[in-house]
């Protein structure tokens, strides 16, 4: 490994040995082997590349006396500097840990101090007519008093010297001086030091910031080190190898779709904070290459342009020769649909000039590529070869171009170090997070008044201004015409309802579109809305979820399908680590709102090992900011959606809502054909009133409702009405207490009713280990519950196949029995 030490060292002596150059360039010039960069912008990308190097190295140094929390170097992957400048400082920049010279670059492309290319298209051609002034990069520089070269005005009839060097072969660049005595001297301007308060020291502080956990950090506020600002474009991502590729995937997908014309949740074209033609670039290193979420989104990506829709996504792989040789190249190679481009990315001039025909390839086709840079990793794990140290390749560049000597770049090395130590000193001065409310400040807001709001302004649309594209869209017949509607039916309409509330509304999943989904609820949404905001995916939950990730961060109002609840585990990365982590890293700036469907819960026939059969919700229980809810009636579910998706439009709220899969179509409750399980649509007019806020539970009252309180939620509200049916035939009175939301929990409610009787049976379909009873018995100890209570609850086991998984489920039996003997105490 190479220690900080002594890579700064052996930086430093080379850059002394580089010497002075052979000739001097102007800064202005192109660079003289006709590479595409100009020797302002080969400094600049120095600059950027210096500036994360010595980053690297602050944070060594706060960390060795105890105020540096987290850092990784990004020592050796400097050259993606060179991307950066190739991009846009629009394009939106999902960055992986070793990103530090790109995030340099793109700070100062934002301040307007990366050199403009002369030759850019960006930039219009001068007119043949014009005679613009002579440049004069170092004038302003000269002493007070100089006349630049450019200034003088020759004398034709002045015979020239003739040992004296002709003006043409003066250095290109360079100037004359002339003294009071009238004596000239040829001069070239040195390298001019680097601002104190640049484009460049100000990303420093940031990043130094980021390092020490200050408060005044742009991006996490000092919940984490990442780098993300939004007035830079860069989107903060967490550290998990390949977990951000996803997101970039559906970020891109839904920028395309956006300008063809789709519309962000509040209807405005101008809504989206990314320019139409914008490219979403996404880096990750050569370990993530290998790791789930990177397969699945570049799978993903390939298979969207196989099937004709564009995704104008650049992924970025710095590839630092950890894996086998040859192994990525040949990995990225192979992706059919994903365009490989390669450079070395210790060499800027090849960086920048690959980069920016990879980025404007994207840009135009509209079209994913792949952008692989060999790099060398430096610091921390890595063991790479010095020699390959991309700043000295730059350094190595600007002497042999002949824009600067060695000297000059060493100090200007030293220079840009003390600014920041001075700095690195300011910012440990800065304060910190100090209480839980500023920690917990942004991760997951509630407005619950701004949420019934919106849900009775889209109560007063449905029945005023938009109520005939409402009938149209119903055939004429709304749902609160056609009679009693099971479970499933009442969240179809209610997923219409929201459609035609918020135009930026996308559902999707797999086959939810061809086949209405694997239960039918999403039947004959397509035909009504349009492929463009209901469609089908490929049956990979990860890619489903990053869909929806990136569609919210543009903008829109994703509603993805998970198929069963046992595929939603081996994707909870993408909930936990990105959607409920994004306005926790980035104090509000960006939100991804995105309402997750997700049949789910255990099937009482009994299936068995397959995943449709899954009682765990613990895991979603577990991440902070997260709503989960977790609807029983059908006169809840339409309700309980039109909040979420209010939520998620309000707040940016991250929403799960899980179906179960029991109820979807059941029509009774106590006997057959008695059809109290079916519920009437309620009319636009009734939505306020009805209005379910999150953290609200309901009440049913069973006879005289004084003797026992049950607690439950989903599959468990049926079965514990049926057994408070068969209590009160006994003479007991029961209060059925359907949760409905289980994060968070309505603990207010739950309270209220404990307290009312003394006696609570915590009815839990989940696994008793973890369940959701667990925090129902807790909330109740809390807050001083001193009344008895017992808990039913599913055994910590796997659903068996066929009629044994009755012997681990929950029944109304066992409710029924667990009520009785927790009255007889």
């Amino acid at each position: 490994m190479t220690t900080p030490h002594d890579l700064d060292d052996r930086l430093r002596a080379e850059l002394a040995a580089l010497g002075a150059p052979d000739q001097r360039r102007d800064l202005g010039e192109p660079l003289p082997d006709g590479g595409p960069l100009t020797g302002a912008q080969a400094l600049a990308l120095f600059d950027a590349q210096l500036t994360s190097r010595l980053l690297d190295l602050a944070g060594r140094w706060l960390s060795g006396f105890g105020e540096g929390y987290f850092t990784v170097e990004s020592a050796g992957h400097e050259g993606d500097a060179a991307v950066a400048a190739a991009l846009r400082p629009t394009d939106p920049a999902l960055l992986h840990a070793r990103s530090g010279a790109f995030y340099c670059l793109r700070a100062a492309q934002a301040a307007g101090a990366f050199p403009a290319t002369p030759s850019s298209p960006a930039t219009p051609d001068p007119d043949p007519a014009a005679s613009p002034e002579p440049e004069r990069s170092w004038s302003e520089s000269a002493p007070m008093g100089a006349v630049s070269y450019q200034d003088l005005d020759a004398d034709p009839e002045e015979d020239a010297d003739p040992g004296e060097k002709e003006a043409g072969s003066l250095p290109v660049g360079a100037g004359i001086v002339v003294d009071a005595d009238g004596d000239a001297t040829v001069v070239v301007p040195d390298l001019p030091q680097p601002a104190p308060d640049d484009a460049f020291a100000a990303a420093a502080r940031d990043v130094l910031r980021g390092i020490v956990a200050s408060a005044e950090e742009p991006a996490a506020g000092g919940r984490a080190k990442v780098f993300g600002r939004a007035d830079l474009a860069v989107v903060p991502t967490t550290s998990t190898a390949g977990s951000h590729l996803p997101r970039a995937v559906g970020l891109g997908l839904a920028l395309e779709r956006l300008r063809r014309g789709a519309r962000p949740t509040d209807g405005e074209a101008d809504a989206t904070p990314w320019p139409a033609d914008a490219v979403v670039v996404c880096s990750f290193d050569d370990a993530a290459a290998d790791h789930a979420t990177a397969t699945a989104a570049l799978n993903t990506t390939g298979w969207y342009d196989h099937t004709g829709l564009r995704i104008p996504v650049l992924f970025l792989c710095a590839d630092s020769g950890a894996s086998a040789e040859g192994w990525v190249a040949a990995t990225l190679r192979s992706r059919p649909g994903i365009r490989y481009f390669a450079a070395d990315g210790t060499d800027v001039a090849a960086t920048y000039r690959v980069a920016a025909e990879a980025a404007d390839w994207v840009r135009r086709q509209r079209r994913p590529a792949v952008l692989h840079l060999s790099t060398v990793r430096l610091m921390e794990q890595g063991d790479g070869d010095t020699a390959r140290d991309p700043l000295l390749a730059t350094a190595r560049l600007l002497v042999t171009s002949g824009y600067a000597g060695g000297e000059e770049l060493l100090a200007r090395y030293d220079e840009r170090g003390w600014q920041l130590r001075r700095v690195a000193e300011e910012v440990l001065d800065e304060p910190k997070l100090a209480s839980p409310v500023e920690i917990v400040r942004e991760l997951a807001p509630r407005r619950p008044v701004r949420v019934s709001r919106a849900v009775a302004e889209a109560a007063a649309h449905a029945a005023g201004p938009g109520a005939g594209a409402r009938a149209e869209a119903f055939g004429g017949k709304p749902p609160e015409l056609t009679g009693p509607l099971t479970l499933a039916q009442s969240i179809n309409a209610a997923l219409a309802d929201g459609m035609l509330d918020h135009p930026g509304t996308a559902v999707f999943g797999h086959e939810v579109a061809a086949r209405g989904g694997v239960y039918g609820v999403t039947e004959g949404l397509r035909d009504r809305f349009g492929a463009a905001r209901v469609f089908d995916t490929l049956p990979d939950e990860t890619s489903i979820l990053g869909l929806g990730l990136g569609a919210g961060l543009a903008g829109l109002l994703p509603v993805p399908e998970i198929r069963h609840l046992t595929l939603l585990h081996g994707a909870e990365d993408q909930l936990r680590g990105e959607a409920a982590t994004m306005r926790f890293l980035s104090r509000g700036a960006f939100r991804n709102p995105m309402v997750v469907r997700v049949p789910g819960l255990a099937s009482p026939d009994g299936l068995g090992g397959h995943d449709r059969n899954d009682d765990s919700l613990g895991a979603l229980r577990d991440v902070p900011g997260l709503v989960v809810a977790v609807p029983a009636r059908p006169d809840d579910a339409a309700p309980m959606l039109r909040t979420c998706l209010a939520a998620a439009r309000v707040d940016g709220s991250v929403c799960v809502f899980v179906e179960p899969i029991a109820l979807y179509h059941v029509r009774d409750l106590y006997t057959d054909g008695d059809d109290e399980w079916t519920a009437e649509y309620a009319e636009p007019g009734t939505w306020a009133d009805r209005h379910v806020p999150i953290g609200r539970a309901r009440v049913y009252g069973v006879g005289s409702a004084e003797d026992l309180t049950i607690i439950t939620f989903g599959n468990g509200v049926r079965m514990s009405l049926r057994a408070a049916a068969t209590l009160a035939g006994e003479g007991v009175g029961s209060r059925v207490v359907d949760l409905r939301w289980l994060a968070p929990l309505p603990v207010a409610d739950i309270i209220r009713e404990a307290s009312a009787t003394g006696r609570v049976l915590v009815v839990d379909e989940t696994r008793r280990t973890g369940g959701v009873g667990e925090g129902v018995l807790s909330a109740l100890v809390d807050t001083g519950y001193v009344g008895a209570a017992r808990r039913v609850a599913a055994l910590d086991s796997f659903v068996p196949l066929g009629p044994a998984a009755r012997q681990v489920l929950v029944s109304a039996e066992a409710i029924t029995q667990g009520a009785r003997t927790l009255l007889a105490r």
